[in-house]
């Protein structure tokens, strides 16, 4: 025999192919993990860091805030006493904007909204009446007040911080204000713009009407932002941290806070693409650290699957050709040098002493229903084959069990198989040694009787009947069979006629009731029904 062609994938082959795709699954699973932490780990850091710092921001702005309502209330004290000096209320505006440097522009407004004083000096616009809306709400309210962003008398974008002028006896007297120009260099450009971060983070604030009041590209400020629930949050009071898509469709990660005092948000965030593009670059870097290590375990684990396959391969090529003389001798001289190996060589080496008397046993087994131990349809083929040559004429009794298919339904399989072991043993206590007993399929049976003519196989198929009908099987109970009887060559010159004879007379019986058995006819009976009702 050939041994390529019968074997051609050898083990060291497969042992090879497995050890590189378990590395490689192994490998892939480690690396896809190890990605999956660090960017999980990037971005819950990145978020923390974002949330810290606007959290920080937003706790300078409202000092800032509060730093500055403090001067303005410090200046109202003041010009409670001088509020009909116009120089001193100009003096007061001049030094409240130079020193602190907190606004653009320091006015004096009086309670009819008419500007009194403003620094930088600008006296034309001194007298007139002011219509802007942070003038209308501070006199309205008269309480102190961080505005919303609206256009002043200039066209400028601006927020007015103000508080009230109230003299000693409770009379209000108008109100200072200062104001930070939106879109020119301010302290909120100083304190928001002052970004420590180069990694592509910035910073915007955001008014309750989730309008800009700073962001690093200038075109965007005092535009209104819609659907992003970063500034949703933000607005409501609420602090943390989230991964947003904005309103631009950048994926972002961002951090927010609130400046309670002026009902702003701040919001620091930065492109998620950004945070994990190192990761990127370090994951490569492991790959290239890994690759040789894995390409010298790839060699180790080649060599050592040769070195384990070659007995093996040994032993099976001595298998593909123990019909040779020399085969015992072959196995003997194989290195088995681990246990498996010496199991396998220690058991073909066995197996060679034992092989007729398996391949005997085979044919016996090939040959038997398991489940009864009578013949089955290979052994029958044998055993008609034999009487045929012998040309001695016989019986065929062909029985069925009557109503099999309610027992199986009633009490389950495992009681009708010992119902079919039953009806067996039964055969064999009603037959002769040189009878042939065959279960042919189900519940149907049939008995080759050498020897026998119509008579006598009529009065060994009623003895058997009578035995199974009077038969106890727990927990069935009794059963009954039907019985159709034909003899070769009276009945029918062929063989196979003659068991479709005996089947068609088991019909028969089964058509009259049951329990009973028929004496097939000369050959003039139709085909038995294979799909009758048991």
């Amino acid at each position: 025999m050939s041994f390529a062609p019968f074997f051609r994938v050898d083990l060291r082959r497969l042992i090879v192919t497995l050890a590189i795709l378990s590395g490689l699954i192994t490998l892939s699973i480690s690396f896809y993990a190890s990605y999956q932490v660090q960017r999980d780990s990037l971005i819950a850091s990145t978020l923390e860091a974002n949330r810290a710092y606007a959290a920080k921001l937003a706790v300078g702005t409202e000092t800032f805030f509060g730093a500055v309502q403090q001067q303005l209330r410090y200046s109202a004290a003041i010009l409670a006493a001088q509020f009909h000096d116009d120089e001193a209320l100009l003096s007061e505006a001049e030094r409240l904007r130079l020193q602190t440097n907190s606004f653009n522009n320091v006015f004096i407004v009086d309670a009819h909204r008419v500007l009194r004083a403003t620094s930088p000096d600008t006296r034309r616009l001194i007298g007139h009446r002011l219509h802007s809306p942070g003038s209308r709400k501070a006199s309205r309210t008269r309480q102190p007040m961080i505005s919303s962003p609206y256009i002043s008398a200039i066209g400028t974008l601006v927020v007015t911080i103000s508080h009230p002028i109230i003299d000693k006896d409770g009379v209000y007297l108008g109100y200072i204000g200062g104001t930070i120009n939106l879109k020119e260099p301010n302290i909120l450009n100083s304190m928001l713009g002052e970004h420590y971060y180069k990694d592509g983070s910035y910073i915007y604030a955001i008014d309750q009407n989730r309008r800009l009041l700073y962001h690093p590209d200038s075109k965007r400020l005092g535009t209104v932002v819609a659907e992003n629930p970063v500034i949703d949050r933000v607005i409501h009071g609420e602090s943390g941290s989230q991964r947003v898509i904005n309103s631009l469709g950048y994926d972002m990660l961002a951090g927010f806070a609130p400046v309670p005092t002026a009902s702003w948000g701040i919001v620091a965030q930065r492109p998620t693409a950004v945070t994990l593009h190192p990761l990127d670059d370090l994951m490569l870097e492991v790959l290239r650290q890994t690759a040789p290590l894995a390409l010298l375990t790839f060699l180790c684990v080649w060599w050592l699957s040769g070195l384990i396959s070659r007995p093996l391969w040994r032993l099976a090529k001595s298998a593909s050709e123990m019909d040779k003389t020399n085969s015992p001798e072959r196995i003997q001289h194989i290195r088995s040098w681990y246990f498996e190996a010496a199991q396998l060589k220690r058991a073909m080496q066995l197996g060679i002493n034992l092989l007729h008397q398996r391949i005997g046993k085979l044919n016996l087994d090939a040959q038997t229903d398991p489940l009864t131990g009578l013949h089955n349809r290979r052994g029958l083929t044998l055993a008609l084959d034999a009487l045929s040559a012998e040309g001695h004429s016989f019986a065929v009794v062909a029985l069925d069990i009557d109503h099999f298919k309610r027992i199986n339904d009633s009490h389950g399989h495992d009681i009708g198989d010992q119902v079919i072991r039953h009806l067996a043993q039964l055969m064999t206590t009603c037959s002769r040694d040189a009878d042939v007993l065959c279960r042919s399929g189900g519940e149907e049976f049939l008995m080759l009787l050498p020897n026998t003519n119509a008579e006598s196989a009529q009065q060994v198929a009623e003895r058997l009947r009578q035995c199974v009908e009077q038969a106890q099987i727990a927990p069935v109970g009794h059963i009954t069979v039907s019985l159709g009887v034909a003899i070769w060559p009276i009945h029918a010159d062929s063989i196979e006629r003659v068991l479709k004879l005996a089947d068609g007379a088991l019909y028969l019986a089964k058509q009259r009731g049951r329990n009973r058995s028929e004496l097939a006819e000369l050959d003039h009976y139709p085909p038995a029904d294979t799909n009758r009702d048991d």
